[in-house]
């Protein structure tokens, strides 16, 4: 039991330097915000200037806020031509990652608080 315990210690510790960059991304109130724009847009994605208006902030800021999520693999972009569309994706972002090493952060939490073989609940 102890190689399994000490194995999933650093499986959670690999994970969360993995997804450090992403966590704190995300931990920004101004990126969430960009993120719910994001969330409510078009799945082909959005420009700077429609999340500006939705958001009520500056192009520029959401431009600084958008390539923090980007280096952070939190949103993805494409281009077409001279225009950048941002958008949400499971498969080309942390995302996965993220909610996997959340799942196994609660795992791990509901094992830690499981009576014992043989005790009481």
């Amino acid at each position: 039991m102890e190689k399994g315990c000490e194995e999933n210690r650093r499986q959670l510790a690999d994970g969360f330097r993995r997804c450090r960059d992403a966590f704190t991304a995300i931990g920004d109130e101004t990126r969430q915000a960009l993120l719910l724009a994001l969330l409510e847009s078009d799945l082909a994605g959005i420009r700077v200037g429609e999340i500006a208006q939705k958001t009520h902030l500056t192009r520029p800021s959401v431009s600084h806020h958008l390539k923090i999520l980007k280096e952070a693999g939190i949103v993805a972009m494409r281009r077409e031509g001279t225009k950048h569309y941002y958008y949400l994706s499971a498969d080309e972002t942390r995302w996965r990652e993220m909610a996997d090493l959340v799942g196994r952060v609660y795992s791990s939490i509901q094992h830690i608080g499981a009576p014992l073989e043989g005790e009481e609940g």
